[in-house]
Order: structure tokens, then C-alpha cells, then sequence
């Protein structure tokens, strides 16, 4: 075990070590080729989001607040990836696992926010469909453009209000014992595990934070669902009902690749013993597969998007007959 007890001054109150070691894996041959499916995985999110973007900016008809929204989750999920992934890569592919002290909460602090926001941002979703549904007549009333950007700047504020918190109570700790972090990247939960004063507040914290940002989200998406299917149920049309699900497909299908790894984790951390590698591997992929897939979900399973992208190819088509003239 690595240890920076000897470094340590016995008069020292917080002690804090000049670097951290990401302990990664352990004993799992040709990992690397994980590291290199990671690269993979990073630029299929990149170019997909990036075209769901381009396509959000380039058609007007879908200047809604809807896609505001879908807008906004894509750039987060870009984000996100972005403050994992490349690092994850440069640590383990690289060789490079110690890493300096501040960055490790820079990373640590871009991490958990972008997550964050992912969570929020399909509550918004949520909040979106149940108002389509529910008062199909105040719909466009209540979500406009401008409530939704209202709306997006509060839970940015929430968000990096609870990561700056959550970064305050990290550094009242002292790491006088060892420095490995036993997680792929510096994650709250280890790091302050290994502090060798009061940490307490940071456990309390970091449930506040799994509740406000994982738990009580996923609890309002149950219940703008449970309204909609009740919404639904008054419809007397099949097929009206049909249509209106239909407009909830690609939400739903995003919330259940978002949600259901990690609520599996967290179950089966507290019922068994779950293997550190396992972990790992789950954390790693819930935090990444998702952001890769939802461009992909939401160009397949969105009408609107769909005839979007027909409208833009129709456009490049028309256009190129004319360059050769």
C-alpha cells in the first residue's frame, strides 16, 4: 500500500498528500484492450451528440422548448464524457495513475457535476412530457423557450452549488494514511473514505447528494409517468393513446439505460460483496454507454428529428448539382 504517513508533519492539522494514485483494475489481463473500446465509445458520443446539435441548430422547426432540452442533454452528456473518459484513457493506458492533488478534485468536481446534470436534465424531460400529455392546451403556455433556459440556469446553479459544497467539506480532510484511491477516477466516495479525521460530514453529504441528484429525480420521473398513464387511461382512442406513448418512447428508453445501472449497483453493493473490478466495470459503462447512446435513440426513435435529418440530406443534395454547375 502506498502511504504518505512518513511525508507528514506531527503538528500538521490538515494534511493533504501532493498527489493521489488511481488504483484502476487489479489482475485482469489485456485490459488495455477495455482502455481502447473506452477511445471508441468517446468518439462515437462526440460525433453523435455534435450531430444531434447540428441538427437541433440547423432546422427552425425544431427551435421548441422541447429540444432546448434535448439540446441541452446532449451537450451535457458531451461534457460529461469528456471529463472522464480522455483522463480515464491517459491514466490507464498511459501508465499515468498518480495524479496531483488538485487536479484530482477538478476531476472529481467535473465528474460528479455533468452526472448531475444528466440526472436533471431528464427530469426536465419528464416535466415536458407529463405537461404535453396531462394539459395538452397549456402547453404551449407553460413550457416556452424562455421558461425552459429558466429552468436549465436554477439546476445548474443547484448542481454546482452541491459539487462547490461538497468540494468544501474535501478539504477539511487529512490523508495521513494511504493515497490510493481504489476507483478508476477520483471519486467522492473512496477519497473521503481514506481521510484519517472526521469525515461524517462528508458521508452526510454525499447522501444529500445521491438523494437531491439521483434518487429524488428518478422518484419525480416515476411520478410524472404514473399521471401520464393516468392521462392516458382517459383517452378514449387506441389510437390517439398510442401516439401520445410514442412521443415518450425515446425518454423513457434514455431514463432506463441512465437509471437502471447504476439503482442494480447500489442494490446489489448493499445485499453482497461486490467485487472491486466489478465495480469498476459497472460504474465505468453506466457513466459512458448512456451519453453514447442518446443521440442514437433519440435520431431513431423521434419523428421529428428523423425528418429533420431527411430535410437536411434533400438540402445537400439540391446543393450539390449546383457546386459542379
Amino acid at each position: 500500500m502506498i502511504s504518505f504517513s512518513s511525508a507528514v508533519s506531527p503538528n500538521a492539522t490538515i494534511v493533504r498528500p501532493p498527489f493521489f494514485f488511481v488504483s484502476g483494475f487489479s489482475n485482469i489481463p489485456h485490459v488495455k484492450y477495455y482502455y481502447i473500446f473506452m477511445c471508441f465509445v468517446y468518439v462515437v458520443t462526440i460525433l453523435g451528440n455534435s450531430f444531434i446539435m447540428l441538427i437541433i441548430y440547423m432546422d427552425r422547426s425544431l427551435h421548441t422548448a422541447k429540444y432546448v432540452i434535448v439540446f441541452h442533454l446532449a451537450v451535457v452528456d458531451m461534457c460529461g464524457s469528456t471529463a472522464l473518459i480522455p483522463k480515464l484513457i491517459d491514466t490507464f493506458l498511459s501508465g499515468n495513475q498518480f495524479i496531483a492533488f488538485e487536479a484530482c478534485l477538478a476531476n472529481m468536481s467535473f465528474v460528479h457535476f455533468f452526472t448531475f446534470m444528466q440526472s436533471l436534465t431528464l427530469v426536465v424531460l419528464a416535466y415536458d412530457r407529463f405537461i404535453a400529455i396531462c394539459f395538452p392546451l397549456k402547453y404551449h403556455v407553460i413550457i416556452t423557450n424562455v421558461a425552459m433556459v429558466v429552468i436549465l440556469a436554477v439546476l445548474w446553479t443547484l448542481s454546482a452549488g452541491l459539487v462547490i459544497a461538497g468540494l468544501a467539506f474535501m478539504t477539511r480532510l487529512s490523508f495521513c494514511k494511504s493515497i490510493v484511491i481504489n476507483s478508476y477516477y477520483c471519486d467522492y466516495g473512496p477519497m473521503y473514505r481514506m481521510a484519517c479525521n472526521d469525515n461524517y460530514p462528508n458521508y452526510i453529504m454525499s447522501i444529500m447528494a445521491i438523494t437531491i441528484m439521483l434518487v429524488g429525480p428518478l422518484v419525480l420521473i416515476i411520478s410524472t409517468y404514473v399521471c401520464i398513464i393516468f392521462a392516458l387511461l382517459k383517452i378514449a382512442s387506441a389510437e390517439e393513446r398510442l401516439r401520445a406513448m410514442k412521443t415518450c418512447t425515446s425518454h423513457l428508453i434514455v431514463v432506463a439505460l441512465f437509471y437502471l445501472p447504476i439503482s442494480i449497483m447500489s442494490i446489489a453493493s448493499n445485499v453482497t460483496i461486490v467485487h472491486p473490478n466489478v465495480r469498476i466495470i459497472s460504474s465505468s459503462l453506466s457513466s459512458t454507454i448512456p451519453p453514447m447512446l442518446n443521440p442514437i435513440i433519440y435520431t431513431l426513435k423521434t419523428e421529428e428529428i428523423i425528418k429533420a435529418i431527411q430535410k437536411l440530406f434533400k438540402r445537400v443534395k439540391e446543393i450539390k448539382p449546383e457546386v459542379n454547375q
